[in-house]
């Protein structure tokens, strides 16, 4: 059985492996970041365990912005207490885990502390888990992030 719980400094091995599983190494975050990200964000960091075994994640600032903006991938905001605007960096699930709920499951633990929406940048090919999650592409995302198109996602709250 899967439970998602708060990330700990212990995760980052396996965050970063995830990470790199499902990404390109343009795209995916670098270890220096991911430590970032648990020190600052660890309210809006999640996990998910089978057991003792770190087998996904979610993490994103949540913030005033609506959308991710680049800089946010090198430069880590601070999480606002309350209310804002929840935004995902970084969603991922370990290659023997997919399509299993796991990501989903990841998405709604995600929501708390009054935020406004969630938001998300996606490339064309995972768009349609998005929307199927309750997410609307609202548009080319403004980002360059890694060469690639990246699309706007929103979920209201």
């Amino acid at each position: 059985m899967i439970k998602i719980t708060r990330v700990t400094m212990d995760d980052l091995p396996a965050v970063v492996q995830i990470e790199r599983a499902g990404f390109s190494p343009a795209e995916a975050g670098s270890p220096a970041a991911f430590k970032e990200r648990i020190s600052k964000l660890a309210a809006t960091f999640l996990v998910a365990r089978d057991g003792d075994r770190v087998v996904g994640f979610i993490v994103g600032p949540a913030v005033n912005a609506k959308f991710v903006a680049d800089e946010m991938y090198t430069q880590t905001p601070t999480n606002l207490v309350t209310g804002g605007h929840q935004l995902v960096l970084s969603i991922a699930v370990a290659p023997a885990y997919r399509g299993q709920g796991v990501g989903s499951q990841l998405l709604t633990e995600a929501r708390a502390a009054g935020r406004q929406t969630m938001s998300l940048d996606s490339l064309a090919k995972n768009v349609p888990f998005y929307t199927h999650n309750g997410f609307v592409k609202v548009g080319v995302a403004a980002s360059s992030h890694a060469g690639e198109t990246w699309y706007n996602l929103v979920k209201k709250l």
